[in-house]
């Protein structure tokens, strides 16, 4: 049976009550002080009545201020990323940079703020400018970047990504007014490029943004679309004569290593042909010499050798010899080609070669007895 319910006794009342109503409040809360009291080192009143308020000791305070140094401390504790640095403000003044790693600064003392160094961030630009020949353009190009020096990037300029899109505008105005428009839209393009990044960083430099501009892109380079189709057509004129240019090129470069060729291999046939020459002249020279010391040694020998050799030379290609006999009125007649005729007739089925050197030792005996005949009857 509940200690409420009708018929039970006030022993059973948790709160020591005497009758059967709600609880006391105000004597539950006095216990939980005493309580308190006790715990805490508190004492009561002068007048030994309880004084209302939780009396802490001294060792309670230090006990207390630990925890919250503690806490406090556990509070300051931070990791910074490697593709991260810190930029600390002590105060609200910058402090120092932040290397990657567990850290620890003072909390409500020190502001860190963490920035991405690795990270590659764009920008988008693009507009209608006028170039040095007074022509428009319109150009869009994109900015890649990087953050080299959080501390700046994060101090030195209010807004870094706005003051970068503004000195991109300056930048690129300023290269684009200073070129031509055919090297904007054409060939140029990448040296627009190279220029419009080397100014833009001296911009951001002057400025000590922190940002290092990594690689500037012109995305697109024309003219105004109410002129478009002229100026395509104009482009279409310089690629054909590029063209054409080229074709000529290599054609020249085809002829000219040919010519080259021919005049090399003349002169080196000429050089041969000198050489065959003086090797002739120095062999015929030598041959001569030695036939003149032979000559010595057996002149007549030699004289009647070197007349049947040149004999052998004039028959070789003739087919007909007229031998004129001195002292006499007739003249011989000699038919080699029927001879060489008759001879290959009676040599039926072979193949061998007619000797013009026998066939013309023959003739010049048959010489001999005639002019040998002749004297005699001359005498």
């Amino acid at each position: 049976m509940a200690w409420n319910e009708p018929g039970g006794g006030k022993d059973n009342d948790p709160w020591g009550g005497k009758n059967q109503g709600p609880p006391d409040l105000d004597e539950a809360l006095k216990k939980l002080q005493e309580k308190l009291n006790s715990i805490f080192g508190g004492g009561k009143g002068p007048s030994g009545g309880n004084g209302g308020e939780v009396k802490l000791g001294a060792s309670t305070l230090a006990i207390i201020g630990v925890l919250a140094v503690v806490v406090w401390g556990l509070f300051g504790f931070y990791q910074v990323d490697q593709q991260e640095r810190a930029v600390v403000l002590r105060l609200g003044v910058y402090h120092e940079t932040v290397m990657p790693g567990l850290r620890w600064n003072p909390p409500l003392v020190d502001e860190v703020n963490k920035i991405n160094v690795t990270k590659v961030r764009g920008v988008a630009s693009r507009g209608q400018m006028l170039t040095e020949d007074e022509n428009i353009v319109d150009v869009a190009l994109s900015v890649q970047y990087t953050v080299a020096d959080p501390a700046n990037f994060l101090l030195k300029v209010k807004s870094p990504e706005l003051s970068l899109e503004h000195a991109l505008e300056s930048a690129l105005r300023h290269v684009v007014g200073s070129s031509k428009m055919d090297q904007v839209i054409t060939e140029g393009r990448e040296q627009i490029a190279v220029d419009t990044q080397q100014r833009l960083q001296a911009y951001l430099d002057t400025y000590q943004s922190g940002i290092l501009v990594a690689k500037v892109n012109i995305e697109d380079a024309q003219a105004p679309s109410q002129v478009q189709d002229a100026f395509d057509d104009v482009t279409r004129a310089k690629e054909d004569r590029e063209r054409l240019k080229n074709e000529a090129e290599a054609y020249a470069n085809g002829i000219i290593p040919e010519a080259r060729g021919a005049a090399q291999r003349q002169l080196e046939e000429a050089q041969a042909y000198k050489e065959q020459v003086v090797a002739r002249a120095d062999g015929e020279a030598q041959r001569f010499a030695n036939l003149y010391t032979e000559y010595r040694k057996a002149p007549k020998v030699t004289r009647e050798r070197l007349y049947i050799d040149a004999l052998e030379t004039l028959y070789t290609d003739a087919t007909k010899v007229m031998v004129d006999v001195d002292g006499g009125n007739n003249m011989m007649y000699l038919p080699l080609d029927k001879l060489i005729e008759k001879s290959a007739t009676t040599r039926k089925g072979s193949q061998e070669e007619i000797d013009i050197r026998t066939l013309t030792d023959k003739v010049v005996e048959q010489l001999r007895r005639d002019t040998q005949t002749t004297r005699r009857e001359g005498r």
